[in-house]
Protein backbone atom coordinates (compact mmCIF):
# COMPACT_ATOMS: atom_id res chain seq x y z
CA UNK A 1 0.00 0.00 0.00
CA UNK A 2 2.21 2.72 1.20
CA UNK A 3 5.49 0.82 1.31
CA UNK A 4 7.83 -0.34 -1.35
CA UNK A 5 11.11 -2.54 -0.97
CA UNK A 6 12.11 -5.96 0.03
CA UNK A 7 15.63 -4.99 1.95
CA UNK A 8 15.95 -0.67 1.31
CA UNK A 9 12.07 -0.94 2.49
CA UNK A 10 10.05 2.97 1.78
CA UNK A 11 7.21 3.45 3.59
CA UNK A 12 5.57 7.13 2.91
CA UNK A 13 3.02 8.84 5.32
CA UNK A 14 1.69 12.18 5.55
CA UNK A 15 -1.13 14.55 3.48
CA UNK A 16 -0.34 17.49 1.35
CA UNK A 17 -2.17 19.88 4.12
CA UNK A 18 -1.29 18.15 7.29
CA UNK A 19 1.20 18.92 9.78
CA UNK A 20 3.65 17.47 8.09
CA UNK A 21 4.91 14.57 5.46
CA UNK A 22 7.58 11.99 5.79
CA UNK A 23 9.19 8.74 5.41
CA UNK A 24 10.83 5.74 7.11
CA UNK A 25 13.79 3.59 5.50
CA UNK A 26 14.65 0.01 6.50
CA UNK A 27 17.26 -1.75 5.44
CA UNK A 28 19.99 0.52 5.54
CA UNK A 29 23.35 -0.56 6.73
CA UNK A 30 24.91 0.96 9.77
CA UNK A 31 27.61 3.12 9.61
CA UNK A 32 26.42 5.71 6.54
CA UNK A 33 27.54 9.15 6.83
CA UNK A 34 24.14 11.03 6.67
CA UNK A 35 23.97 14.94 7.42
CA UNK A 36 21.23 17.69 6.34
CA UNK A 37 23.38 19.31 3.89
CA UNK A 38 23.63 15.78 2.27
CA UNK A 39 18.94 16.35 1.44
CA UNK A 40 19.78 20.21 -0.18
CA UNK A 41 20.44 19.60 -3.71
CA UNK A 42 17.75 17.23 -4.38
CA UNK A 43 14.88 18.59 -2.69
CA UNK A 44 15.59 22.31 -4.17
CA UNK A 45 15.73 20.13 -7.18
CA UNK A 46 12.04 19.42 -6.64
CA UNK A 47 10.53 22.04 -5.37
CA UNK A 48 8.01 24.54 -6.88
CA UNK A 49 8.51 28.52 -7.44
CA UNK A 50 12.38 27.80 -8.10
CA UNK A 51 11.48 28.02 -12.20
CA UNK A 52 9.32 29.36 -14.87
CA UNK A 53 5.91 27.01 -15.01
CA UNK A 54 5.86 25.52 -11.50
CA UNK A 55 4.24 26.56 -8.49
CA UNK A 56 4.39 29.45 -6.09
CA UNK A 57 3.83 27.03 -3.66
CA UNK A 58 7.35 27.10 -1.46
CA UNK A 59 8.12 24.95 1.72
CA UNK A 60 11.45 24.89 3.76
CA UNK A 61 11.59 21.47 3.51
CA UNK A 62 14.30 21.14 6.03
CA UNK A 63 14.43 17.09 7.16
CA UNK A 64 14.06 16.51 10.16
CA UNK A 65 15.22 13.26 11.62
CA UNK A 66 13.59 11.36 14.34
CA UNK A 67 15.08 7.67 14.32
CA UNK A 68 18.20 5.51 12.90
CA UNK A 69 20.59 8.52 13.29
CA UNK A 70 23.13 8.49 16.10
CA UNK A 71 26.14 11.10 15.69
CA UNK A 72 25.02 11.77 11.97
CA UNK A 73 25.83 7.63 10.99
CA UNK A 74 22.92 5.49 10.02
CA UNK A 75 22.28 2.82 13.21
CA UNK A 76 20.67 0.21 11.07
CA UNK A 77 17.89 0.51 12.91
CA UNK A 78 14.77 2.36 10.64
CA UNK A 79 15.29 5.42 9.72
CA UNK A 80 12.54 8.03 10.13
CA UNK A 81 12.60 11.72 8.66
CA UNK A 82 9.70 14.36 8.51
CA UNK A 83 8.97 17.50 6.43
CA UNK A 84 6.55 20.17 7.92
CA UNK A 85 4.24 21.75 5.86
CA UNK A 86 4.00 25.05 6.86
CA UNK A 87 2.91 26.81 3.56
CA UNK A 88 -0.60 25.38 2.98
CA UNK A 89 -4.11 27.16 2.11
CA UNK A 90 -7.13 24.86 3.01
CA UNK A 91 -9.73 27.07 2.45
CA UNK A 92 -8.91 26.72 -1.60
CA UNK A 93 -9.93 23.01 -1.42
CA UNK A 94 -12.94 23.80 1.25
CA UNK A 95 -14.79 25.76 -1.02
CA UNK A 96 -14.43 23.42 -4.41
CA UNK A 97 -15.16 20.00 -2.19
CA UNK A 98 -18.93 19.69 -4.01
CA UNK A 99 -16.84 19.42 -7.25
CA UNK A 100 -14.37 17.02 -7.99
CA UNK A 101 -11.99 18.39 -9.88
CA UNK A 102 -11.29 16.18 -13.24
CA UNK A 103 -8.05 14.66 -13.25
CA UNK A 104 -7.73 14.38 -9.51
CA UNK A 105 -8.76 11.77 -7.26
CA UNK A 106 -11.23 13.41 -5.78
CA UNK A 107 -14.04 11.47 -6.79
CA UNK A 108 -12.45 7.95 -6.38
CA UNK A 109 -10.47 8.66 -2.98
CA UNK A 110 -14.67 10.08 -1.62
CA UNK A 111 -15.72 6.96 -2.79
CA UNK A 112 -12.75 4.69 -1.77
CA UNK A 113 -12.58 5.83 1.79
CA UNK A 114 -16.47 6.80 2.38
CA UNK A 115 -15.91 11.01 2.57
CA UNK A 116 -13.40 10.34 5.66
CA UNK A 117 -10.42 11.38 2.97
CA UNK A 118 -8.00 14.13 3.68
CA UNK A 119 -9.29 16.78 0.49
CA UNK A 120 -7.01 19.33 1.39
CA UNK A 121 -4.31 19.38 -1.49
CA UNK A 122 -5.17 15.99 -2.56
CA UNK A 123 -4.11 14.62 0.70
CA UNK A 124 -2.15 11.99 0.40
CA UNK A 125 -2.65 11.69 -3.17
CA UNK A 126 -0.72 14.96 -3.59
CA UNK A 127 2.39 14.98 -5.58
CA UNK A 128 3.42 16.79 -2.31
CA UNK A 129 4.65 13.81 -1.04
CA UNK A 130 6.91 13.10 -3.51
CA UNK A 131 9.58 15.03 -1.52
CA UNK A 132 9.91 11.99 0.33
CA UNK A 133 10.60 9.74 -2.38
CA UNK A 134 13.32 12.69 -3.09
CA UNK A 135 14.82 12.28 0.15
CA UNK A 136 14.66 8.57 0.51
CA UNK A 137 16.61 9.01 -2.90
CA UNK A 138 19.07 10.67 -1.79
CA UNK A 139 19.84 8.01 0.89
CA UNK A 140 19.99 5.34 -1.97
CA UNK A 141 22.51 7.11 -3.88
CA UNK A 142 24.62 7.62 -1.05
CA UNK A 143 24.46 3.70 -0.96
CA UNK A 144 24.89 3.48 -4.91
CA UNK A 145 28.37 5.53 -4.63
CA UNK A 146 29.71 5.26 -8.14
CA UNK A 147 26.34 4.65 -9.55
CA UNK A 148 25.26 7.61 -11.71
CA UNK A 149 21.67 8.51 -12.25
CA UNK A 150 20.72 11.54 -14.16
CA UNK A 151 17.18 12.39 -15.75
CA UNK A 152 16.55 15.53 -17.81
CA UNK A 153 13.38 16.89 -19.32
CA UNK A 154 13.90 16.04 -23.16
CA UNK A 155 10.24 17.34 -24.32
CA UNK A 156 7.15 19.70 -22.94
CA UNK A 157 4.40 19.91 -24.89
CA UNK A 158 5.48 18.14 -28.17
CA UNK A 159 8.63 20.73 -28.70
CA UNK A 160 11.89 19.78 -27.66
CA UNK A 161 12.43 23.76 -26.76
CA UNK A 162 11.44 23.73 -23.00
CA UNK A 163 10.62 27.35 -23.37
CA UNK A 164 8.79 27.35 -26.58
CA UNK A 165 6.52 24.10 -25.01
CA UNK A 166 5.69 26.36 -22.09
CA UNK A 167 4.70 29.19 -23.97
CA UNK A 168 2.38 27.08 -26.16
CA UNK A 169 0.64 26.20 -22.25
CA UNK A 170 0.88 30.55 -21.30
CA UNK A 171 -0.63 31.26 -24.68
CA UNK A 172 -3.43 28.72 -24.29
CA UNK A 173 -3.99 29.73 -20.51
CA UNK A 174 -3.35 25.91 -19.60
CA UNK A 175 -1.57 23.48 -18.31
CA UNK A 176 0.97 21.21 -20.23
CA UNK A 177 3.05 17.53 -19.90
CA UNK A 178 6.10 16.71 -20.71
CA UNK A 179 8.78 13.92 -21.29
CA UNK A 180 11.69 12.70 -19.30
CA UNK A 181 14.69 10.29 -19.78
CA UNK A 182 16.51 8.75 -17.15
CA UNK A 183 20.11 7.41 -17.83
CA UNK A 184 22.19 5.10 -15.08
CA UNK A 185 25.50 4.39 -15.37
CA UNK A 186 27.57 1.56 -13.72
CA UNK A 187 24.96 -0.84 -12.64
CA UNK A 188 26.28 -4.57 -12.55
CA UNK A 189 25.30 -7.47 -14.78
CA UNK A 190 22.54 -9.47 -13.44
CA UNK A 191 20.67 -7.35 -11.65
CA UNK A 192 16.74 -8.78 -11.59
CA UNK A 193 14.98 -11.08 -12.04
CA UNK A 194 13.22 -12.98 -14.81
CA UNK A 195 8.97 -12.19 -15.34
CA UNK A 196 7.50 -10.87 -12.20
CA UNK A 197 10.81 -9.10 -10.78
CA UNK A 198 12.44 -8.06 -13.49
CA UNK A 199 13.97 -4.89 -13.47
CA UNK A 200 11.66 -2.88 -15.90
CA UNK A 201 8.64 -4.77 -14.07
CA UNK A 202 10.08 -3.54 -10.28
CA UNK A 203 11.04 0.10 -11.86
CA UNK A 204 7.88 0.26 -13.65
CA UNK A 205 5.89 -0.16 -10.36
CA UNK A 206 8.10 2.21 -8.55
CA UNK A 207 7.72 5.05 -11.13
CA UNK A 208 3.93 4.68 -11.51
CA UNK A 209 4.02 5.98 -8.27
CA UNK A 210 4.82 9.35 -8.34
CA UNK A 211 1.90 10.99 -9.53
CA UNK A 212 0.67 12.55 -13.10
CA UNK A 213 2.73 9.71 -14.75
CA UNK A 214 1.00 7.86 -17.54
CA UNK A 215 3.70 5.92 -19.44
CA UNK A 216 7.62 4.16 -19.61
CA UNK A 217 9.60 2.67 -22.13
CA UNK A 218 13.01 1.27 -22.18
CA UNK A 219 15.74 1.58 -24.79
CA UNK A 220 13.66 2.20 -28.14
CA UNK A 221 10.59 1.76 -26.65
CA UNK A 222 7.48 1.95 -29.13
CA UNK A 223 10.00 2.01 -31.92
CA UNK A 224 10.69 -1.55 -31.70
CA UNK A 225 7.19 -2.46 -33.10
CA UNK A 226 8.22 -0.76 -36.33
CA UNK A 227 11.61 -1.88 -36.24
CA UNK A 228 13.14 -5.66 -37.99
CA UNK A 229 14.62 -8.37 -35.01
CA UNK A 230 17.89 -7.75 -37.22
CA UNK A 231 17.93 -4.24 -36.43
CA UNK A 232 16.54 -3.70 -32.84
CA UNK A 233 19.15 -6.86 -31.56
CA UNK A 234 22.33 -5.39 -29.96
CA UNK A 235 25.50 -6.50 -31.04
CA UNK A 236 27.49 -7.87 -27.97
CA UNK A 237 31.16 -6.31 -28.45
CA UNK A 238 33.10 -7.67 -25.74
CA UNK A 239 33.09 -10.00 -22.36
CA UNK A 240 31.89 -7.14 -20.08
CA UNK A 241 28.84 -7.54 -21.87
CA UNK A 242 28.94 -3.92 -23.83
CA UNK A 243 26.87 -4.06 -27.43
CA UNK A 244 27.37 -1.96 -30.49
CA UNK A 245 23.58 -0.26 -30.13
CA UNK A 246 21.75 -0.12 -26.99
CA UNK A 247 17.76 -0.54 -27.99
CA UNK A 248 17.20 -2.72 -24.87
CA UNK A 249 17.75 0.26 -22.91
CA UNK A 250 20.23 -1.85 -21.05
CA UNK A 251 18.09 -4.72 -19.77
CA UNK A 252 17.42 -8.24 -21.57
CA UNK A 253 15.74 -10.90 -19.75
CA UNK A 254 14.55 -8.82 -17.18
CA UNK A 255 18.64 -8.26 -15.82
CA UNK A 256 21.21 -5.83 -16.15
CA UNK A 257 23.37 -6.30 -19.09
CA UNK A 258 26.10 -4.10 -18.33
CA UNK A 259 25.32 -1.38 -20.73
CA UNK A 260 24.02 1.99 -19.89
CA UNK A 261 19.86 1.79 -18.74
CA UNK A 262 17.65 4.27 -20.41
CA UNK A 263 14.10 5.00 -20.06
CA UNK A 264 11.54 7.52 -20.45
CA UNK A 265 8.71 8.57 -18.79
CA UNK A 266 5.65 10.55 -19.92
CA UNK A 267 4.12 13.30 -17.74
CA UNK A 268 0.45 14.27 -17.84
CA UNK A 269 -0.79 17.89 -18.33
CA UNK A 270 -1.37 19.05 -14.37
CA UNK A 271 -4.70 18.32 -13.41
CA UNK A 272 -5.65 22.01 -12.17
CA UNK A 273 -5.90 24.28 -15.00
CA UNK A 274 -6.46 27.94 -15.28
CA UNK A 275 -9.19 27.21 -17.84
CA UNK A 276 -13.08 26.83 -16.70
CA UNK A 277 -13.85 22.90 -16.47
CA UNK A 278 -16.78 21.17 -16.39
CA UNK A 279 -17.40 18.39 -13.55
CA UNK A 280 -20.48 16.93 -11.48
CA UNK A 281 -22.08 18.56 -8.43
CA UNK A 282 -22.28 15.67 -6.34
CA UNK A 283 -24.84 17.76 -4.25
CA UNK A 284 -26.69 18.71 -7.11
CA UNK A 285 -25.86 16.25 -8.97
CA UNK A 286 -25.90 18.43 -12.36
CA UNK A 287 -22.95 19.55 -14.38
CA UNK A 288 -21.57 22.67 -13.35
CA UNK A 289 -18.85 25.20 -14.90
CA UNK A 290 -15.90 25.67 -12.33
CA UNK A 291 -12.73 26.87 -12.17
CA UNK A 292 -10.02 25.55 -9.84
CA UNK A 293 -8.58 27.91 -7.39
CA UNK A 294 -4.86 27.70 -5.43
CA UNK A 295 -1.47 26.86 -6.21
CA UNK A 296 -0.26 24.78 -8.76
CA UNK A 297 2.31 24.02 -11.48
CA UNK A 298 1.45 24.81 -15.02
CA UNK A 299 3.96 22.01 -16.18
CA UNK A 300 4.56 19.34 -13.49
CA UNK A 301 7.02 17.40 -15.89
CA UNK A 302 9.68 20.48 -14.93
CA UNK A 303 9.82 19.28 -11.30
CA UNK A 304 9.92 15.44 -12.01
CA UNK A 305 13.45 14.61 -13.23
CA UNK A 306 14.87 14.71 -9.68
CA UNK A 307 11.73 12.60 -8.74
CA UNK A 308 12.36 9.87 -11.26
CA UNK A 309 16.27 10.23 -10.24
CA UNK A 310 15.06 8.90 -6.72
CA UNK A 311 12.84 6.16 -7.14
CA UNK A 312 15.32 4.54 -9.69
CA UNK A 313 18.28 4.92 -6.98
CA UNK A 314 15.48 3.66 -4.54
CA UNK A 315 15.16 0.49 -6.85
CA UNK A 316 18.57 -0.34 -7.84
CA UNK A 317 19.86 0.16 -3.98
CA UNK A 318 17.00 -2.32 -3.15
CA UNK A 319 18.64 -4.94 -5.81
CA UNK A 320 22.12 -4.05 -5.29
CA UNK A 321 21.06 -4.79 -1.57
CA UNK A 322 19.30 -8.00 -2.45
CA UNK A 323 22.34 -9.38 -4.78
CA UNK A 324 24.98 -8.24 -1.40
CA UNK A 325 26.64 -5.55 -3.73
CA UNK A 326 26.40 -3.40 -1.05
CA UNK A 327 27.54 -4.74 2.50
CA UNK A 328 28.54 -3.15 5.69
CA UNK A 329 29.32 1.11 5.23
CA UNK A 330 31.81 0.24 8.38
Amino acid sequence: MNSFGRIFKVTIFGESHGASVGFVVDGVPAGLSLLENDFILDIERRKGGVQKGTTPRKEDDIPIFKSGIFNNKTTGAPLTILFENNNTRSKDYEEQRKIPRPGHADFVASKKFGGFEDYRGGGHFSGRLTVCLVAAGVIAKKLLQNISIVSRIIEVGGETDIDKGLEKAIAAKDSIGGIIECKVIGLPLGLGEPFFDSVESVLSHAVFSIPAVKGIEFGSGFAAAKMFGSEHNDTLINEKGETKTNNAGGIVGGLTNGNELVFRVAIKPTSSTPKTQESLNTSTLEIEEFAIKGRHDLCIALRAPVVIEAVTAIVMADFMLLEQHIKRVL
